[in-house]
Formats: C-alpha cells, sequence, structure tokens
C-alpha cells in the first residue's frame, strides 16, 4: 500500500488510489517516517488537485485536539470527494461539448496528423460559462459548508491553544508513591 524511499536530503513517497467506477472514490496513502512529529502533505491527487495530509497524533492527544484532528480530517475527506466528483463532472462534460461542436463543424475527433482536434477559446468559452452556470447553486452550497467547517476549524484551534496555555499555566500535580 505505501511506498517510500529517501536520500539525504529528500524523501519521496507513491501513491495508491483506490477507485470505484463510475464516480472516482480515490484514497492517497503515504507514510511518513514512523518517528516524525508532524503533519505531512502528499503530492496532489490525481482526480480531485489536492494535496492529501497525513495527520500527526501524538501519544497523550487530548479529547480536544483529537477532536480538532477528526475534523480537519473530516473536511478533508469532504474536500478530496467533492473536487474528485467536481472535476469527474467537468471533463465529462468538456469532452462532450467539445465532441458535439467538432462533429456539428463535420470535423472528426483527431486532425489528419493524428492529433487530438481542438476548439479555439472563444468556443471553450461558451462551455465554461455554460458550466459554471449549471453548478452556480451546487458551489454556492460548497462555499457556505466550506466556511462554516473552516471556522469550526479555527474555534477548535482557538480551544485547543487556550487548553494548551492553562497546561502549561497549571502547577504539576504530584504523584505520590
Amino acid at each position: 500500500v505505501c511506498h517510500s524511499f529517501s536520500s539525504k536530503e529528500q524523501v519521496s513517497f507513491n501513491f495508491v488510489a483506490i477507485v470505484s467506477t463510475p464516480k472516482p472514490l480515490t484514497v492517497s496513502r503515504f507514510c511518513p517516517p514512523r518517528k516524525s512529529r508532524h503533519d505531512w502533505i502528499g503530492p496532489p491527487d490525481k482526480y480531485s488537485n489536492l494535496r492529501p495530509i497525513h495527520f500527526y497524533i501524538p501519544e497523550n492527544e487530548s479529547p480536544l485536539e483529537q477532536k480538532l484532528r477528526e475534523l480537519r480530517q473530516e473536511t478533508q475527506e469532504w474536500n478530496q470527494q467533492f473536487w474528485a466528483d467536481q472535476n469527474l463532472t467537468f471533463h465529462k462534460e468538456k469532452e462532450e461539448f467539445v465532441r458535439s461542436r467538432l462533429k456539428a463543424k463535420g470535423l472528426d475527433l483527431r486532425t489528419e496528423s493524428g492529433q487530438k482536434a481542438t476548439l479555439n477559446a472563444e468556443e471553450m468559452a461558451d462551455f465554461y460559462k455554460e458550466f459554471l452556470s449549471k453548478n452556480f447553486q451546487k458551489h454556492m452550497y460548497y462555499n457556505r459548508d466550506w466556511y462554516k467547517r473552516n471556522f469550526a476549524i479555527t474555534f477548535f484551534m482557538g480551544k485547543v491553544a487556550l487548553e494548551r496555555i492553562w497546561n502549561k499555566l497549571r502547577p504539576k500535580q504530584k504523584t505520590s508513591s
């Protein structure tokens, strides 16, 4: 599932993508060094173009820190799924648009030299405008939910920061032997 190799200055990760049809559900997995004490960010996912994060889980993670990490993980998975689905829809509709426009012009999908036939920027602008208009509501709901999630994450980050400050200021309790 996870393969990694390293040199003196660089660590590289190979990802395994798990894909189901018709909608790709991708799970990028990578393995940071076992002794790492930080979150690790991987290369962009093939379907969503988002960079997956492997979250560090400290041994003494408090319930509040756990809640924050789980909220961040859930948000990452939600983002991953939304953009994988959105990009798949975009590419399918774009291909269909190009195919239909070329057919209307009486052109093949390939040029005489074998290259893929394309449309000019003005013709593609029609597609982009139509796609954005058709998906306006979907993106509006996504943005609303994205802001809600980010405010919740920011709120929990503040609570975790206050908890850490409180724990540093609080006198240590002595354990009796």
